[in-house]
């Protein structure tokens, strides 16, 4: 029988005993509980990455301004900035990601990982650590698999979703599935890849959901790309066995209790946060007059 993603305890138990790799139990979970073949599963996978290096390519290369006129193709201002923060590898890294989210802002496709407001952060992450590191699609596929694992365990303990757990539950969880996906890539062990995800939690923890004018544009697409700084930093503290002191099964009981906790104006609501400010409230009253211009006639 497939482990089934109860706790990140059991998942090290799992594959300890059986002595195999982590993304093999969720292969053996996808098998078993989806029905679905291997090769199902690694085509899947390669369709899923394809689909985010196109929409980072897509972010940086076409037109990317929302009807809202809130995202206005700040990846590519990014990208193409003179001015080098700490280096062009970051600087790729933060455009990347605000890429691929400003791609799903603006309607186009992307892969929801876990969620559609958290889109831009395995893509730039991975797309950026494959860059780097000049790792093949099938090292990135099992880091994909990997993050898989983590969304499932963060799903059953906490949330994934804005409107359950706030944007902790959306870009915290993406964040978390990066940085334990790329301790993997890079060869860390199984309780690095773990530390990696518990110290990336801890950093995200109690961060709210507050769209404004309940578009996922601000602030997710930018939360999207200090996601992104926030899972490599997690994974080169994991990587130096730093600890993360809070064993990752708590972080993420610690996310799930928070969430329940939140007040529902700060669980993707539009009611609370920046969302609630007087510009953002404009902002909301602008957009809805639009809506509401371009509705059809029908006299």
């Amino acid at each position: 029988m497939a482990f089934l993603f109860n706790d990140f305890r059991g998942w090290k138990t799992y594959c300890l005993e059986k002595n195999i790799p982590l993304y093999r139990a969720v292969i053996e979970f996808e098998v078993e509980q989806r029905n679905r073949t291997e090769a199902e599963i690694w085509a899947g996978l390669l369709n899923a990455y394809t689909v985010m290096r196109e929409a980072v390519q897509t972010g940086l290369e076409e037109d990317m301004s929302s009807r809202s006129g809130m995202i206005n193709n700040g990846a590519k201002k990014v990208y193409k900035n003179p001015t080098t923060v700490l280096s062009p590898e970051f600087q790729k890294l933060i455009s990347r990601a605000l890429a691929a989210k400003e791609v799903n802002s603006c309607m186009g496709r992307v892969v929801a990982a876990p969620t559609a407001g958290a889109s831009g952060i395995l893509p730039g992450t991975m797309y950026t650590l494959q860059e780097i590191h000049q790792l093949e699609d099938q090292q990135i596929l099992e880091g994909l698999l990997v993050g898989a694992g983590i969304a499932l365990i963060i799903e059953q303990k906490a949330s994934l979703a804005g409107a359950v757990g706030g944007c902790q539950a959306e870009t915290g969880s993406a964040a978390a599935m990066a940085a334990g996906a790329i301790v993997y890539c890079l060869g860390g062990d199984i309780d690095q890849v773990f530390n990696a995800v518990a110290i990336t939690i801890q950093c995200m923890l109690g961060l709210v959901c507050d769209p404004v004018a309940g578009l996922v544009e601000v602030p997710c697409v930018v939360r999207n790309a200090s996601a992104a700084a926030i899972a490599n930093s997690s994974a080169q503290i994991a990587l130096s066995n730093v600890s993360a002191v809070i064993p990752v099964d708590e972080c993420v009981e610690a996310m799930g209790e928070i969430g329940q906790s939140m007040e529902s104006r700060y669980k993707e609501t539009a009611l609370g946060g920046l969302a609630a400010t007087p510009t953002g409230q404009a902002i909301s009253k602008k957009v809805l007059i639009q809506d509401i211009e371009i509705l059809p006639d029908h006299d």
